[in-house]
């Protein structure tokens, strides 16, 4: 049952809130935030809205500036991170217009469901389910510095392998390098911080499926969450974000969704579940094709792997992300499709074997997108394919079901790649976008400001030393 006004001042009284927390998403995909007095919540703020300067939110310049938020009151809850007591609520923004007030039209929130709605129009579906798995590095300590004479990081973690006998509370049962997967105590020391996190996650309305320890030996986590409908997992991953990073700062650690925070180990995805679902029944579901999936599914597929390399872009927005995106450490390098292949960007799970399960997985996208941004791109290519009825194995995507990294050299070269840098990925959005703004889903302007942003991060970042180019280059 949707919240009503009523419902929430019931609850500022009952739980003594004091202020209430609005928590908008910036271009990037953070969240910022500002808070009002309680009392002052009233049919106004949700008439009016709360005003503020969205130019300082780094969207592409519109010719007013001026907006309001407007509060979404199902979003709810009690941010007990906060000292004092504080309801949070997320909400859409809207740009002052008369008669009256119109959705901000590349503000995530209403990218998404504006992505939605389109799908709708077209009839392919009136529900997208999506399950994002959030992988993350939780350490003791991180240090990190630029200066004149500085460029340097430092990461301390009891759990790593090259941790001494004689360093402080180290009790030997390091995780060896790369043999963190499902690892118990007492090598697994944020067992109860995952379980904490978990139950943080539910309190936010997060419905958790399971969590453990990831590949990583220093300290590589998981908590995958049930699939739901996409605009609400979009949410929920803002919150997800939001609670890991607090857990483990109430708990003297720090926590990081950076795709490659370590040279050698295992990096973090946010790999993504899917399926469609029109009036209640599966739409990727059919018993006689391969894997079970119907030939919408495997356009859906099409599209996805077509749009591959600009999707990057979205799903892969950092210049880290491809530090991440290399062989040998279960992220895809290779655009094609396979069932139960890990090496493949796109994996069919062989255990979802009933109509209502039937999905598939696409593994390149990471946490440093902006969830809204990405989930709507990932439909968008899908719906793509739908309507071009692109078929991957027409294409020679695959089936690949053997390792993409145990070809040779000459095979290899067979199959296309994903980009490698950050670069090649923007160049590969700045050619192939017309599939996002079809439907009016993503303004040109908007794509033009993100495709600025990288292309500033790409610069700023190629402009540093770094460390390892002194043992390469110094004595030259």
């Amino acid at each position: 049952m949707s919240k009503t006004l009523s419902d929430i001042k019931a609850l500022i009284k009952e739980q003594d809130i004091q202020f209430v927390d609005f928590k908008l998403t910036d271009i990037t995909g953070r969240w910022r935030h500002l808070s009002i007095p309680a009392e002052r919540l009233s049919e106004s703020t949700m008439e009016h809205g709360i005003g503020f300067d969205g130019s300082n939110y780094g969207y592409a310049p519109v010719e007013n500036s001026d907006m309001v938020f407007v509060p979404v009151l199902d979003s709810a809850v009690v941010d007990t991170y906060s000292e004092i007591p504080t309801l949070s609520m997320i909400g859409d923004v809207r740009v002052i217009d008369l008669p009256e007030n119109r959705p901000f039209d590349q503000y995530p929130r209403n990218v998404a469901i504006r992505a939605l709605d389109y799908m709708k129009e077209l009839g392919v579906a009136d529900e997208m389910r999506i399950g994002p798995e959030y992988e993350f590095y939780i350490f003791d300590q991180v240090g990190y510095e630029i200066g004149g004479g500085t460029v340097s990081s430092e990461i301390k973690t009891r759990q790593a392998p090259w941790v001494k006998e004689c360093d402080e509370d180290n009790n030997g049962f390091q995780v060896p390098h790369g043999k963190g997967y499902h690892t118990t105590l007492p090598q697994d020391i944020h067992d109860s911080l995952r379980s904490r996190m978990c139950l943080a996650m539910n309190d936010w309305g997060i419905d958790v499926k399971y969590h453990h320890h990831e590949v990583g030996g220093c300290g590589q986590m998981e908590i995958e969450v049930e699939l739901g409908d996409m605009l609400k997992l979009a949410d929920d991953t803002m919150s997800a974000k939001y609670v890991i990073k607090n857990e483990a700062v109430l708990n003297g650690c720090t926590a990081t969704f950076m795709p490659k925070p370590l040279a050698g180990e295992a990096g973090n995805g946010m790999h993504v579940h899917m399926h469609l679902f029109k009036d209640g029944k599966p739409v990727f579901y059919d018993e006689k094709n391969y894997a079970q999936l119907s030939d919408t599914a495997h356009w859906f597929m099409g599209g996805l792997l077509t749009h591959a390399g600009a999707l990057c872009a979205i799903t892969n927005p950092s210049t880290n992300s491809y530090k991440r995106l290399v062989p040998g450490f279960e992220a895809p390098v290779t655009i094609g499709y396979a069932m139960a292949n890990r090496s493949a960007v796109i994996r069919i799970p062989a255990y979802a074997k009933t109509p209502e399960t039937k999905r598939f997985e696409l593994r390149n996208p990471d946490a440093t997108c902006n969830p809204y941004y990405a989930y709507s791109a990932i439909l968008m290519a899908g719906l793509d394919g739908i309507q071009k009825k692109i078929d991957p194995h027409a294409k020679g995507w695959g089936p690949y079901d053997f390792n993409l990294y145990d070809l040779s050299d000459e095979e290899k070269a067979k199959i296309s790649g994903l980009p490698k840098t950050l670069g090649e990925a923007i160049d590969a959005l700045e050619a192939d976008h017309d599939f996002l703004t079809a439907g009016g889903v993503f303004p040109e302007r908007l794509l033009e400001q993100l495709i600025a942003l990288e292309r500033k991060d790409l610069e700023q970042i190629s402009q540093i030393p770094h460390p390892a180019e002194f043992a390469m280059y110094y004595d030259l």
